[in-house]
């Protein structure tokens, strides 16, 4: 098998012997080049797969100026840029400049790993989704969670360690974090991907409901039952249920579907059977669970099946870091999905996406995106 080229373009030897030393035990392969002439040669001879650049370069291009070179005559190809100053200012010009991602040193080795691999991971997928092929939150269906900040790398890293288990997952965060994304994303990570992946919004099922709709119901059941139906937990059979703001489910839903997942099994509205359930259970919240089991609003022992392992979603104020890197994801998913070309964004509006405090999270910075789309011409 091929080996995936990475070019360092570093003036000292030092840190780029610090680089190798990182990358070739993983099995990478190193080019090197000191000067941005010769990083500029180097790429259009061998095509390296990803391109890490010190932003401090001297000579006829700095690491921006070269990265925004090598991005017009390549679109797809990763640049990350290592740099001490991680500023609005440079975050902005980074994304002008169409860098990839920034790093800020000094950092952890297995940070630095992680980026690394996230961006190879990227660009070595199939072609985005053609027009029409956007989810409800704006991205494109198998996409990964988009941001250069501290708690996105942890939590990327967590979804692999807990994607690799069977143990049922708790994901926490205010209205428009991306908890929906992240389930989806533990399934990618799962020996259970190719099988069904099953969303249930709790808050839109009433009691009245939830047993035909989640157990399913035998021919005759009731009034209108002409047929059988499996039930919502029997499709996720082998695979995956998601249960989406699970702290709006009453009391009455939170006994019947505790009872499902301890037994592992149900039993259809109007039937004797016994059906048994191979599934994982991945809940979702933007309540304070541990608040609501201390007011008797939600059941301790349903919070304690669910919550085995635990991702918690900061919001986007508190990773403002992570708005640039959006802002650019999300322009070329609206570019694809409108048929435009919208090139990017002023400094100035940059600047006002990253002073607001985004009390609707990326849900709310989509849908601005979304709304004004066309009207960003930097």
């Amino acid at each position: 098998m091929t080996k995936l080229a990475i070019l360092i373009v570093e003036p000292q030897a030092a840190v780029r012997q610090r680089l190798k030393t990182l990358l070739l035990p993983c099995g990478y392969a190193v080019v090197e080049a000191i000067e941005p002439t010769d990083a500029i040669g180097i790429f259009q001879r061998q095509s390296p797969d990803l391109i890490l650049v010190n932003a401090s370069l001297q000579g006829a291009h700095d690491g921006l100026a070269l990265a925004q070179h090598i991005r017009k005559q390549h679109n797809s190809t990763p640049l990350i840029l290592l740099t001490a100053n991680g500023s609005e200012e440079l975050a902005i010009a980074a994304l002008r400049a169409g860098v990839s991602d920034y790093i800020k040193l000094p950092v952890a080795p297995e940070e630095l790993l992680s980026r690394v691999r996230h961006q190879l991971s990227i660009s070595r997928r199939p072609s985005a989704p053609v027009a029409g092929e956007l989810t409800a939150e704006g991205r494109p269906h198998g996409a990964n969670l988009v941001g250069n900040s501290s708690a996105v790398q942890q939590i990327r890293a967590y979804i692999e360690k807990v994607g690799a288990t069977d143990s049922n997952v708790l994901i926490t965060g205010e209205t428009g974090t991306g908890k929906e994304l992240v389930a989806e994303l533990i399934q990618q990570t799962n020996p259970r991907r190719p099988r069904p992946f099953v969303c249930i919004n709790c808050a839109a099922i009433p009691d009245t409901l939830l047993e035909s709709e989640l157990f399913g119901y035998e021919k005759g059941a009731f009034t209108g039952a002409n047929t059988a139906s499996e039930g919502k937990l029997k499709l996720a059979d082998g695979g995956a249920i998601f249960f989406d703001e699970i702290g709006d489910m009453s009391p009455y839903a939170q006994a019947k579907i505790l009872r499902a997942i301890e037994s592992r099994e149900v039993y259809r509205l109007g039937g004797k059977r016994r059906i048994p359930l191979n599934i994982r259970v991945l809940a979702a919240t933007n309540h304070d669970l541990e608040l609501s089991v201390a007011r008797g609003q939600f059941r301790k022992d349903l919070y304690f099946r669910l919550n085995v392992a635990r991702i918690h979603l900061p919001p986007l104020r508190e990773r403002k870091e992570d708005i640039v890197p959006l802002c650019h994801y999300y322009l070329g998913t609206l570019n694809q999905h409108f048929g435009r070309q919208v090139e990017g964004f002023t400094d100035e509006v940059l600047a006002r996406l990253i002073r607001h405090d985004w009390p609707g999270n990326v849900r709310e910075l989509k849908n601005l995106l979304v709304l004004h789309h066309g009207e960003f011409d930097g």
